[in-house]
Formats: structure tokens, sequence, C-alpha cells
């Protein structure tokens, strides 16, 4: 198979390309990256994308129809990939996160690619009161980032009509997780690092809001059953990706990360308005359709592997919310030296 993974220079590229290559050495993987996270390494003492056999520097909103000939499938990650980038670049994050995205699968489609495998998230639910959400629970996304996924999804869904293309929306849980290019500005990231460097976590909520997690190694375990699944589930799915049991509420995974790392102090602010960023999610559906593939990596595992991944690599930066471990902070300095612009287009 000859599968194209677009944004493969990020935080979960790494551990997807290695994953497939692993599991189906036969494979031809091609990248195509902007590169704008290419340098943000961690704990790596080899490049992780020896796993990638042929690797492009491009702008996902300028692929051309003829670049994507001869692929089987593509996974698509690319993307302006949290809420405090899309609350900054919020025209941008639609080009890229919606428009190209939809344009990318048209071309794919007219090009002859049999599968079309989209990164979408759970935060398409928003702030969801009730019982745990399903795929056929109504969408309720709060930020630009999320309402960039939800008409990706629409406009997916409108191409899967006219194309013989299997398109899959694989909405995952929060990301979290050791990689090579590991981000920490995810929540359960975030929290080890500040435990391991400060010996404190602030939670800024009262704790109570609801994260679905998932380890970025049963993110790319999925995306491995996106590429292989039938269209006996239908040409297009959109499907929550994670699993029931890993639900929880910001203050367990605190008190998770201080049970790993001792002595860590839990401050939570109980005063605090509540976090409109609350959702629990059902994932039978996908139990259902790979009970092979449901997510095996558990918050204590997921935790202890990012603590012993940073304490490797000897982290100790009280400051690392202003460092290039935080993806916006990797954006602002290049725009700060004059190396991108406000559209998230290098300048040369």
């Amino acid at each position: 198979m000859k599968i194209l993974i677009t944004g493969n220079l990020g935080y979960i590229g790494p551990v997807l390309t290695k994953h497939l290559k692993k599991r189906h050495p036969d494979y031809s993987i091609t990248g195509i990256d902007s590169a704008f996270f290419a340098h943000c390494l961690t704990d790596a003492v080899y490049s992780p994308d020896i796993y990638t056999d042929v690797q492009y520097f491009k702008d996902v909103r300028n692929i051309e129809e003829s670049f994507l000939k001869g692929f089987d499938a593509i996974i698509h990650l690319a993307a302006v990939s949290n809420d405090p980038m899309g609350n900054k670049f919020e025209q941008v994050t639609d080009e890229i996160n919606h428009k190209a995205s939809v344009d990318l699968a048209i071309k794919a489609s007219a090009a002859g690619v049999k599968k079309f495998v989209f990164a979408s998230s759970c935060s398409i639910y928003g702030f969801a009161e009730g019982g745990a959400k399903t795929e056929k629970d109504a969408l309720n996304p709060l930020t630009a980032y999320a309402k960039s996924k939800v008409n990706t999804e629409i406009g997916l869904e409108k191409v899967s009509v006219q194309s013989d293309m299997v398109i899959t929306a694989l909405r995952f849980a929060t990301a979290c997780g050791m990689s090579d290019r590991i981000r920490l500005d995810l929540v359960l990231n975030d929290f080890i690092a500040s435990a391991l460097a400060t010996g404190k976590i602030t939670v800024l909520s009262d704790g109570s809001p609801w994260r679905p997690l998932i380890d970025v190694k049963d993110m790319s375990r999925a995306m491995e059953w996106a590429l292989l699944r039938s269209r006996d589930a239908g040409k297009f799915l959109a499907i929550n990706i994670g699993h029931n049991d890993f639900n929880y509420q910001v203050r367990d995974i605190a008190e998770t990360v201080s049970s790993i790392i001792p002595g860590t102090e839990i401050s939570i602010n109980k005063n605090a308005p509540p976090d409109k960023r609350s959702y629990r999610v059902d994932f039978s559906l996908f139990n259902q359709l790979a009970p092979e593939y449901i997510p095996i990596t558990n918050l204590v595992q997921s935790a202890k592997e990012i603590r012993d991944g940073l304490q490797h690599m000897q982290f100790n930066d009280a400051n690392f919310r202003e460092s290039q471990l935080i993806r916006l902070k990797v954006l602002e300095k290049h725009m700060a030296t004059n190396k991108m612009n406000n559209n998230l287009e290098w300048v040369y």
C-alpha cells in the first residue's frame, strides 16, 4: 500500500509512521509537511522520520491533484492543531483545517485514491451536558478549531456522495502520550511537565470538566484500522475514537499525575467559572466495529511513559509554557523572526 501522510512532522506523525512500518514493512509511506515543528525533537536518539520513505516540504493548501496520483490512501493529520492557535489564527484555521482538507479530498478522489482518513476530534461535542455522547448526538463546537473539524466532516460527507473513495473521520479523544516531538499544550502532558518542573499542578477550572483521553500509540492503531476497514460500515463514517473507561474529570487526571510523581501539590480553582469545554464520549461503536483496535494504554501507563520520557531528557523547565514544546509559541517565534507571515506561510 502506498500511503501519503500529511502533517507527519508533528506530534502524532513520528508515532504513526513507526507503528505502520513495524506492522506493515511493505507499506510505502510518503510524508508532506510545512515543517513548522520539524525541529521540535524531544528525547530522540535518531530521527523519527527514518520510517518515512519519501518526505516533501509543502503547504497542504497547495497540493496539486497530479501529486496525489498513485497513492492508495491518505492519512490527513495536517492542521492548526489546538484552541489557542485556532483562536489567534481563526481565518487561517478555517483555510487549513477545513477548506484545504475538503479540497484535498476532492483532488484525492479525482486522482483515484481509495481511502481517506481524517483526524477529527471529540471537541466537536463542546459543552455536552448529560450522558456520554454518541455519533448520533448533536454537535456543539465552541472554538474555531472545533468548528473547523465539524465543517470538514460536513464537506467530506458531501465528497463521499459523488466519490468511490472510502472516507473515515476519526473523532479522537484528547491526545496524550510520549512522542519524539511531544507537545506540552495538552492536558495530561502539561500536568506531568508542571509536576516535574515545579512540583505543582495548577488546575484553572474547578476540576469538574470531563475529558476523554487517548494515547498517541492508540491513535495510530485506530488510523491503521481506518486504512484497512471495508466499506461495510459506510462509504463515509464519522466515528468516536477512544475507550469508554478513559473518560476522566480534570481533577482525576491531576490526581493520577500526583500519584506517580510523589510530592506534587495540586491547586484547584474552586471559584472558577464553569469550563464550557466539558464532554463525555461514548466509544461503543468503535468497540463494536474494531474490537482488536480499541485503546489499550490507560491513563497511568500514558502518564508514566511521559514522565519517564521527560526525565530521560532531563526536563526541568519551569517556564516550559513559553518554550518550543508549546505549538503556539513556535509559530509566534517564527513570526517574530520574520520567517513566517500572518497567513502561516514561510517567508523565503
